[in-house]
């Protein structure tokens, strides 16, 4: 052996040693029993903490919007949905269920439909129609669970592929942009404030600062605002006029226990079904659905388990889709598995789903307080607008990731045919596109039009060479690990 070849051998032995060592000090820990009752309940509390900040701010956001989401409600089939998700998937998956992201254009685009039966509409039926368009999304979520078991996931994506999810999900953060600017701009140095901690935390924090960089930029921003609200600062009011940053009357009346909003008032939580507002809200399930599958192959990626495979997707979407159902036929949001919670899967290495059904739990528990809710509710408006410009330029950034890691090819005129129908259908109608059938009126959203335009083209156009699973050397895309 020359002495080339023995340093190289060497070298090897070394980095084997440092990766035996790192195993030694940072085990896998697959049932966290063994390290005893306290610290299960402290690790359950901490993926409570991943996935709070992003799970109570979506119905923030649609408040912000004009319709009436209940945060208790939120958290409670937020709990509800990942023990359900747990038992369909055999008890196998470390996966957290919080409220999707995606649907947030539907519930704004839902706020401001004023044609046909909506003229008139007040927000609290607007949310239940919204709500209905949730439970038919959560429905074809099972659709496609059963179509991949009848003739397996590489026939289904080939409909499916990344040049149009890709596009849809970029819309999905542009069309919510205007919503940002107008949040932020009630008092623009609080907006600054919560992206700078955020921006901080997700760039330069380590370990569980670096996981929850959301909650982080609330919180902290938050506290910022207590300051300033004692000092006698102002924010502006939707009117113009100058009010108090902060107003605490809802949280002094409200109860420290209480029930949520579809006990309380089951006929007015209630999901109703209207055409329109299903095709507004139940597309967006086909960027959703692409996001489970990256989840799924990303906690087996991290899990060292083949989940795909075992359980199985079509468990994993039934899972994911029947809570998503059953939150919206009660006036709570879609859910979707947390990529918070696998990176704190990552960092703690207690793979345990055990400690996921803790913190699901934990969210049980805080939903029967509306003192909490109310809490939660004093947020000013700026805050949410400052997280919102981070939140929802990544909504579109992650879209353009998915074209960009999947290699869709722009030099290929049908690619591009594709891309830019779905981007001028989403961008150009902002009134959407108005039917009328018979007495009754249908509403076609931008996005609505953009994901029916894209899924057609796709199947219409020819050289469709997309397979999921092989790779991208192939002229193909490869999404996630099987």
């Amino acid at each position: 052996m020359n002495e080339q070849q023995t340093n190289q051998t060497a070298a090897q032995d070394t980095l084997a040693a440092a990766r035996n060592n790192t195993r030694e000090t940072q085990p896998v820990i697959r049932d966290a029993r063994t390290l005893g009752v306290p610290k299960t309940l402290v690790l359950g509390l901490q993926h409570l903490f991943a996935m709070f900040g992003a799970t109570v701010l979506v119905p923030i956001l649609v408040q912000g919007y004009g319709l009436p989401l209940s945060i208790q409600t939120t958290l409670f089939f937020a709990g509800i949905g990942t023990l359900f998700f747990h038992v369909c998937t055999r008890m196998k998956v470390p996966a957290f269920l919080g409220s999707s992201f995606a649907f947030l254009g539907g519930f704004y685009t839902m706020a401001n439909l004023s044609g046909g039966i909506y003229a008139a509409m007040p927000p609290e039926e607007k949310l239940q129609y919204a709500c209905g368009g949730i439970v038919i999304a959560g429905l074809l979520y099972v659709v496609l669970a059963g179509v991949i078991k009848l003739v397996g996931i590489h026939q289904v994506m080939h409909y499916l592929p990344p040049v149009v999810t890709g596009p849809i999900i970029v819309l999905i953060g542009l069309n919510l942009a205007p919503s940002a600017v107008s949040n932020a701009k009630t008092c623009w140095w609080l907006a600054l404030s919560a992206m700078v901690i955020i921006i901080a935390a997700n760039i330069w924090g380590k370990g569980m600062v670096k996981i929850i960089p959301i909650l982080l930029g609330v919180v902290g921003s938050y506290i910022l605002a207590l300051a300033a609200n004692f000092l006698g600062f102002q924010a502006v009011d939707a009117a113009g006029n100058l009010v108090p940053i902060m107003d605490f009357s809802s949280v002094r009346a409200a109860d420290l226990i209480g029930l949520q909003p579809f006990i309380t008032n089951f006929s007015g939580s209630l999901a109703k079904f209207d055409l329109s507002a299903i095709l507004v809200m139940a597309p967006i399930a086909v960027a959703s659905m692409m996001e489970h599958i990256g989840d799924m192959s990303a906690i087996s990626a991290t899990v060292g388990e083949n989940f795909i495979n075992d359980p199985g997707l079509h468990r994993t979407l039934i899972g994911d889709g029947v809570a998503t159902s059953l939150a919206g036929l009660f006036g709570g949001p879609s859910n979707t598995t947390y990529g918070e919670n696998t990176g704190v899967l990552v960092l703690s290495r207690v793979y345990d789903p055990r400690v996921i059904r803790l913190a699901a739990l934990y969210a049980l528990i805080l939903s029967f307080s509306p003192k909490f809710a109310a809490l939660v509710n004093s947020m000013p408006a700026a805050i949410v607008g400052g997280v919102s410009f981070i939140l929802y330029g990544m909504i579109s950034a992650i879209g353009l990731r998915n074209i960009v890691e999947n290699q869709v090819d722009f030099t290929n005129s049908r690619n591009l045919i594709i891309a830019a129908v779905i981007l001028v259908c989403g961008l150009g109608f902002t009134d959407g596109l108005t039917f009328q059938i018979g007495q009754a009126s249908l509403t076609l959203t931008s996005l609505a039009l953009a994901a029916i335009a894209g899924i057609i083209l796709n199947a219409i156009l020819p050289g469709n060479d997309f397979y999921i699973g092989k790779s991208a050397s192939d002229d193909t895309a490869n999404l996630g690990k099987y």
